[in-house]
């Protein structure tokens, strides 16, 4: 990896560490603006039709964490690079973070819009990683793979809790742990990449 290619990288990875703290800086900052809030009774997205600063924090946040997530997505195409499996586990994910930016986008007045590239982001998540879980198995990592399994399993298993027990009557519950599986795993992969971009121009 060339001095130019290993910066690339490193950008990449940094966005990859940086995408979950801004998000939740902005959604966090939305729930503030907005009292009426209920994690059992209204959506994340709800958030994103209020009035005032509230829909703009929650809308722009997503747009700017969607967009640096595309760019970590760009560069763990080439961290998964060795192997096909690996590439299309990566496309699949970066696919998944253009849903984030459609969800802040195409907020809950766009109807039928939204509730598409909404099913499709937190679907589309679990299905990236397990795909990247089955490439890091072959390629004898272990304790990484398992890492991205447990991931999926709790991005999975917050919305099979949803549609059986229940967390509430609506889904910011599900969502948020959702995201926060996906948090987890974009740092630990972004410092992995970061690692390995630092390593190459050693």
């Amino acid at each position: 990896m060339n001095g130019k290619s290993a910066a690339w990288f490193k950008i990449s990875a940094v966005c990859g560490i940086l995408t979950p703290i801004i998000a939740f800086t902005f959604i966090f900052l939305a729930i503030a603006s907005f009292p009426e809030f209920s994690w059992t009774n209204n959506a994340l997205s709800d958030l994103g039709v209020q009035e005032g600063i509230t829909a703009v924090l929650f809308n722009s946040g997503l747009i700017i964490s969607g967009i640096l997530a595309f760019v970590f997505a760009v560069g763990l195409v080439k961290f998964l690079s060795e192997q096909l499996l690996g590439r299309i586990g990566a496309l699949v994910f970066a696919i998944d973070t253009l849903m984030l930016v459609a969800i802040g986008v195409f907020s809950e007045n766009f109807g039928r819009i939204h509730y598409y590239v909404s099913v499709m982001f937190f679907a589309l998540f679990p299905i990236s990683i397990l795909i990247i879980f089955a490439t890091l198995l072959h390629r004898g990592k272990v304790k990484t793979g398992l890492f991205t399994l447990l991931i999926a399993a709790i991005a999975a298993v917050a919305w099979i809790i949803q549609f059986t027990i229940k967390f509430g009557s609506n889904v910011a519950i599900p969502e948020t742990i959702s995201a926060l599986s996906a948090s987890a795993w974009s740092i630990v992969f972004g410092f992995q990449m970061f690692q390995k971009a630092s390593q190459s121009t050693q």
